[in-house]
């Protein structure tokens, strides 16, 4: 097998597949290539002479600008590369005309709503209007722990700090994630739990909640009864035995919305785990399913591939504004747009923002762009979608179930634990870290490397998805991982 991998034919790096020692000859498409120093797993090696100022081609893109001359063999980092972002950029609509070849829809045992798409779980969630009641709802989520068994998958309190002292725009963000989160498709049956005198009470959520199925929501304020707990607890009992009612029963996958992410990434991620769930984003909506690909500030760099594949002009527009709003957003703070990536990115290899953006997009695959979301916005339009939400793990993840998947797909070169409303896939870009942190991941992305076939693992994955979709639990469910987390964005009272 080559240790290194070329990825695009015009690229003047190449990466390595495994830990390689300076003077070890080692081969790839472009032929072979003696490293003059160590190049550790997932990091670059240069494939020809670059001269100091001249473009360094990855992805068969530009990754950054080479501060120095840098000779063939040469370990290509942060020292001697360094991003070429800087400011904003103007753009202009080139349509690429992706198309997807329609496949029959598989099917998953889901349970069926009598509003909107089925859910993947039944599970009861008591859901905070604000942080005063937190430990309210968590007594109750530890009290009801007797009702779960059978249709009852798990019974969830998902507090937050928010919901009070919050104004315009940010307090309005708060209000709509909770509604979607009441309305979300995975919960069985949900008690709104709110104190009484807070900005974003009970009636400010239950506004916005739309269609819903008023059968699987209660409400309880606090403050009207003299023994919080004990009204909690008769409403969720309530919730209970109407919840033991439903049955999972075949679905199709057209009703399935999957949120694409990654964190912890690494080298080896834009070239296994990411093109892999490219696969298997093509593979969903191409059987009328739908995906979702968000961390905007992890596009910078990336973005004008996805504004290419725009299923039209008005999708462009908003994708252009998607972009710019999340860069006046920086710039409204006073912080650099580009101050990206992490160090654990680094440490695994990915040098630049564009770096990263470009393994990033590769979640996306290759079908067309239709449709565009704000914040705290549900998903209408089938197919891949774009939301807007910071790179940031749990509030990401988190603002993909808001916007209504029923699942989240996570991509990790380093491994992360953590899981956030819904169930959360953790697939691995290299397989010592599958094998290491088997207790955290669930997926091995990294077999790309040992010989299978990027559809052979698309494939799986898809068969795997469907799975979870019909009950099979992920790591992050077996080890009781659930969390939410808001995206504040304005200033606290």
């Amino acid at each position: 097998m080559d240790r290194l991998v070329q990825i695009a034919p015009r690229d003047m790096v190449a990466v390595a597949l495994q830990p390689i020692k300076a003077g070890e000859p080692a081969a790839c498409a472009a032929g072979a290539v003696t490293p003059l120093e160590d190049i550790p797993m997932g990091h670059k090696v240069a494939l020809c002479d670059i001269r100091a100022g001249e473009q360094v081609i990855k992805y068969g893109f530009p990754i950054g600008k080479a501060t120095r001359d840098i000779r063939r063999g040469e370990h290509v980092h942060t020292h001697n590369l360094k991003t070429g972002l800087s400011g904003a950029l103007e753009y202009e609509y080139r349509p690429t005309h992706p198309a997807l070849a329609p496949r029959q829809a598989a099917t998953f045992m889901g349970y069926p709503r009598a509003v909107g798409r089925a859910g993947i779980r039944n599970e009861l969630w008591i859901i905070p209007t604000v942080g005063c009641v937190n430990d309210n709802a968590q007594a109750l989520a530890r009290m009801a722990q007797k009702l779960v068994g059978g249709s009852v998958e798990g019974v969830y309190a998902f507090t937050h700090p928010y919901g009070c002292s919050q104004m315009g725009g940010d307090q309005e963000n708060t209000r709509q994630a909770l509604a979607n989160l009441a309305t979300h498709p995975n919960a069985g049956g949900v008690l709104l739990l709110g104190l009484g005198c807070e900005n974003s009470g009970v009636g400010e959520i239950v506004a916005r909640l739309g269609e819903h199925d008023p059968q699987r929501l209660r409400t309880l304020i606090c403050q009207d009864v003299e023994d919080e707990l004990e009204a909690g607890m008769a409403l969720i009992e309530e919730l209970a035995a109407r919840m033991r009612k439903d049955v999972r029963r075949p679905c199709p996958a057209s009703e399935l919305v999957v949120g694409l992410k990654c964190g912890g990434s690494d080298g080896l991620s834009g070239i296994t785990a990411n093109p892999t769930i490219g696969v298997f984003s093509d593979i969903l909506t191409s059987m009328g399913g739908s995906t979702i690909l968000t961390e905007v500030p992890e596009m910078f760099g990336a973005e004008t591939i996805l504004m290419d594949r725009c299923a039209d002009e008005a999708l462009f527009e908003k994708t252009v504004r998607l972009i710019n709003d999340f860069k006046g957003y920086f710039e409204a703070h006073h912080m650099p747009v580009y101050e990206n990536p992490s160090p654990g990115n680094k440490a695994g290899g990915i040098t630049t923002l564009e770096d990263k953006a470009l393994g990033c997009t590769q979640k996306s695959g290759s079908g067309p762009v239709t449709g565009v979301l704000k914040y705290a916005e549900k998903l209408e339009a089938p197919g891949l979608n774009l939301l807007s939400a910071p790179g940031n793990d749990l509030v990401a993840s988190t603002a993909l179930a808001l916007s209504g998947a029923q699942l989240v797909l996570f991509s990790t070169g380093r491994g992360t634990p953590f899981g956030c409303p819904v169930p959360t896939v953790k697939i691995a870009s290299n397989t010592p870290l599958a094998t290491k942190k088997r207790n955290w991941i669930d997926f091995d992305a990294g077999r790309l490397l040992s010989g299978m076939t990027l559809p052979q693992l698309g494939e799986e994955l898809a068969q795997y998805v469907l799975r979870v979709a019909g009950g099979a639990q992920t790591r992050n469910e077996i080890n009781g991982f659930h969390d939410l987390a808001i995206f504040k964005q304005g200033v606290t009272l």
